[in-house]
């Protein structure tokens, strides 16, 4: 059999979040349309242009030790709650090599961030000004590496086949799960770790998204602020979390009597080449993206009925990823029911496309998708099905989703799953 025609199924799902500590209590919070951004407690966000953001719903220092706490930055805490979930959930009862059903050497991990430690690295230096050098954590450069999340994982599960990290700003977590997906087509590994996770909820990085007119102000109403395809969005929530997939080849999850929740069909990617920050204002770069992972998937246009949109909130970015759909799914955009669903989460940045693929992965296990809350007066601009304020049953039969993830330097990642 050739290697690079292996399917890849979804096995397990694990996930904390501003809605909830796991993913059932994510969902719940999805379908209900609840919105987990607040006001930013305490002095040193007194000053700033942007007060609001959505914290996790459960504290990482209410579920980890405290060593683990010391020695964790944030980010990483978050990714390890997460797939400690996932990992359970598809039905591992120990790590790799104690679990007889995984070797060590066939296992991976792929978990991205796209700022990585950046609470540590900004907090240690607190530290050096105020208190001296010898103060300073010994853990320090472990905790601020971007790739300490997935290490971190990969430690926890014994995972030896390959510990990976994309960093690739808010695509990070798509980005993560597409390379987990390729390393088990490839036949480097049977099972992936996959996901992203991200925790900068700090007074610089906040004041300097909101420098850039990135951010919205609504403070005074922040359960509104996020607001996709609505005319007056006016800039995306930060949030923090992490989502994690278990990507597993479909023989070896039935070789040990897997629940399976759906297939990976593939991803496409692209690079806008444009700017930095900004979206490429026409979504040339989102469409290259779509039209590779079709060109390169058995993925047909019309199977796809449901999609989460990486629709941020921004004015210029939401209505350009619609623009690009559009042109290349043509009518068949008109079956698709589209999710925003940083409307209620904020936006994770590098835990993002982890985040949105287990609710992807829900919402076809489910057969229902989110709804999109906010959304007072449409956009005219935006020419799509958006799925407002009620959750929207899904057809009976084989149906695909879409996940779309985009990031700052241009980069454009589009994942596609199917149900089994």
């Amino acid at each position: 059999m050739n290697p690079t025609n292996r399917t890849v199924v979804v096995t397990g799902i694990g996930a904390t979040t501003p809605l909830g500590g796991d993913s059932a209590t994510t969902w719940e919070g999805l379908l209900a349309g609840r919105s987990g951004v607040k006001p930013l407690e305490g002095e040193r966000f007194a000053e700033l242009p942007v007060r609001i953001a959505a914290r996790v719903a459960v504290d990482p220092a209410d579920v980890l030790p405290r060593p683990m706490l010391r020695r964790l930055d944030r980010s990483a805490q978050l990714a390890l709650i997460a797939a400690r979930e996932a990992w359970a959930d598809a039905g591992f009862t120990a790590k790799a090599g104690e679990d007889p059903s995984v070797a060590p050497e066939r296992l991976g991990t792929v978990v991205a961030s796209g700022i990585g430690g950046v609470t540590t690295l900004l907090d240690q230096y607190d530290v050096l000004r105020e208190k001296g050098a010898r103060r300073v954590s010994p853990h320090t450069v472990p905790m601020l590496m971007p790739n300490s999340p997935s290490a971190n994982v990969g430690l926890e599960v014994n995972a030896q086949a390959g510990v990976h990290t994309p960093v690739s700003a808010c695509a990070s977590g798509a980005e993560a799960i597409g390379y987990a997906y390729e390393m088990i087509r490839s036949g480097r590994a049977d099972i992936v770790v996959a996901g992203g996770t991200e925790a900068a909820i700090h007074p610089l990085p906040v004041a300097a998204f909101a420098s850039m007119m990135a951010m919205s102000k609504n403070n005074d109403e922040p359960t509104k602020a996020s607001r996709p395809y609505d005319k007056a969005r006016d800039g995306f929530v930060l949030g923090e979390g992490a989502g994690i997939v278990i990507l597993e080849s479909a023989e070896h999850a039935a070789r040990r009597g897997a629940r399976v929740y759906c297939e990976v069909l593939g991803q496409g990617l692209s690079a806008d080449s444009h700017h930095i920050a900004q979206p490429e204002p026409t979504g040339r770069g989102i469409a290259a993206a779509l039209q590779n992972l079709l060109d390169t998937s058995d993925l047909k246009p019309s199977e796809v009925v449901h999609l989460n949109a990486h629709a941020t909130s921004t004015p210029q970015g939401d209505a350009a990823e619609i623009k690009a759909l559009r042109k290349i799914l043509g009518d068949d955009l008109d079956h698709v029911a589209v999710s925003a669903t940083k409307s209620m989460t904020g936006h994770l940045l590098g835990g993002a496309g982890g985040i949105e693929t287990v609710a992807t992965v829900l919402a076809l296990h489910h057969r229902t998708a989110p709804p999109t809350i906010n959304v007072d007066e449409l956009d005219e601009d935006i020419d799509a099905d958006i799925v407002r304020d009620e959750p929207r049953a899904l057809p009976e039969g084989s149906i695909a989703a879409i996940n779309n993830s985009f990031g700052f330097g241009g980069h454009n990642v589009v994942l596609a799953l199917r149900t089994v």
